[in-house]
């Protein structure tokens, strides 16, 4: 075959190469899905079973019970008795909606995939703040998380657990981890060198230095993350309510289907309210824990 004939010839056989190279993939994708897949969904019964609990808690509580505590939290977090009364008011007509449950649904998916989010993401940002190695190796990894189109997440996740809560949980979590490793890492390298010579110079250790120096500083920034960690799980659920996780995503996607513009109209608003209350519990919590840094300091 001469060099004409071989540039060619040479689409056709990219094509045959690819498409073995997919059925191999595939296939041997379904053989771990079909060996491991029961064995990695037992893993994950405990998280089942506390997300129904915490879901049954928060819907078969007495709502009045269930708005105290929420508008309490909300106080505690904001110190806001503007965005309590605001909060107050959206929950109420969320009831009157008839959305309660879902949003009940709602939260307890993004309060669980915010706990595990946060239960992974700071022991792997202070894995990446202590080793460049270890940064340079988790980086690109965060960012094709990051970068990959959130329908993406589904297909695997499907593929291996099935259509449920599990699955829906585990998307949500990959796809809103990401912010609070990056952050987590990124407070831990910004304390100032000086705090921490002034440390090692009162003998810490580096355990030390890490849970009494380097993370109480650093918890304005991580906080931040936890903000961001949270936005991207609201903005999933709608998504994952396409694989079974129940909540105000699935009345969004029935809207769609069926055209009832009343009810995507409702209920994304809801999701509207939930992050805007989330965003701005956070970013209070988060600066009032920036200025007591600063007080701190000073």
């Amino acid at each position: 075959m001469n060099f004409t004939e071989f540039f060619t010839a040479f689409p056709e056989m990219s094509k045959s190469g690819l498409r073995a190279f997919k059925k191999t993939v595939d296939g041997a994708y379904r053989q771990f899905s079909r060996e491991y897949g029961d064995a990695i969904e037992a893993v994950f019964d405990p998280v089942l079973f506390f997300l129904i609990w915490f879901e049954k808690l928060l819907q078969n509580s007495p709502w009045i019970v269930v708005l105290i505590v929420f508008l309490a939290l909300i106080y505690f977090g904001s110190r806001s008795i503007y965005l309590t009364i605001g909060s107050f008011i959206a929950f109420i007509f969320i009831g009157y909606f008839g959305m309660w449950e879902d949003t009940m649904s709602t939260v307890s998916i993004i309060g669980v995939c915010t706990f595990l989010s946060i239960g992974f993401g700071i022991p792997i940002g202070i894995l990446m703040s202590g080793s460049d190695r270890a940064r340079a190796s988790i980086s690109p990894i965060l960012d094709i998380m990051q970068t990959m189109p959130s329908f993406v997440y589904l297909i695997p996740v499907v593929m291996l657990l099935g259509i449920g809560k599990i699955p829906g949980l585990l998307a949500v979590v990959i796809y809103a981890i990401p912010p609070i490793i990056r952050l987590t890492d990124l407070g831990i390298r910004e304390v100032d060198k000086e705090v921490l010579e002034a440390a090692e110079a009162f003998g810490a250790n580096r355990s030390q230095k890490l849970f009494r120096v380097q993370l109480p500083l650093a918890l304005p920034t991580i906080f931040a993350g936890i903000n961001q960690t949270i936005m991207m799980a609201l903005a999933m659920v709608v998504i994952a309510s396409m694989i079974g996780v129940k909540g105000l995503g699935q009345p969004v996607l029935k809207a769609i289907a069926n055209q009832y513009f009343t009810m995507g109209l409702l209920n994304g608003l809801a999701i509207v309210v939930l992050a805007i209350i989330f965003d701005r519990v956070s970013q209070s919590f988060g600066k009032r824990l920036q200025q007591h840094r600063q007080g701190s300091h000073e």
